[in-house]
């Protein structure tokens, strides 16, 4: 997790493992929103660092859907102190947990664009 400054506004970097579908649906949002989840997906987690969003789109996603990608984006960073850091097996695999219904909310505090910065298999 990594922290910038954007003008007058602090953000923080965050990545996101995705697959194919759910890409498609960012770059309907001109790469500027995520989209609801699905009924059984209760909480949208972006991850803190790179190396676990690679983990989990080269082991996961692919395996899922053929295909996984690596997004990073900024969100305010005062939005995101309303969370916290959860670990999801160690250290190495902390994430937010935004609940679905705060999606909006989550996505209205991304500062700039959703960016692909890996795709799986390469």
């Amino acid at each position: 997790m990594s922290t910038g400054d954007t003008g007058a506004t602090e953000t923080v970097t965050l990545w996101r493992p995705t697959g194919p579908e759910e890409l498609k649906l960012v770059e309907e949002a001109d790469w500027q929103a995520w989209p609801p989840r699905l009924p059984e997906q209760p909480i949208f987690y972006p991850v803190t660092t790179e190396e676990y969003a690679i983990k989990i789109a080269r082991d996961w996603n692919v395996r899922a859907s053929g295909s996984g990608f690596v997004t990073r984006f900024d969100v305010r960073k005062d939005h995101l102190n309303k969370y916290e850091v959860q670990l999801a097996g160690g250290k190495e695999h902390a994430e937010f947990w935004i609940p679905a219904e705060e999606l909006d909310d989550f996505n209205a505090a991304i500062v700039g664009k959703i960016e692909v910065t890996r795709t799986f298999p390469e």
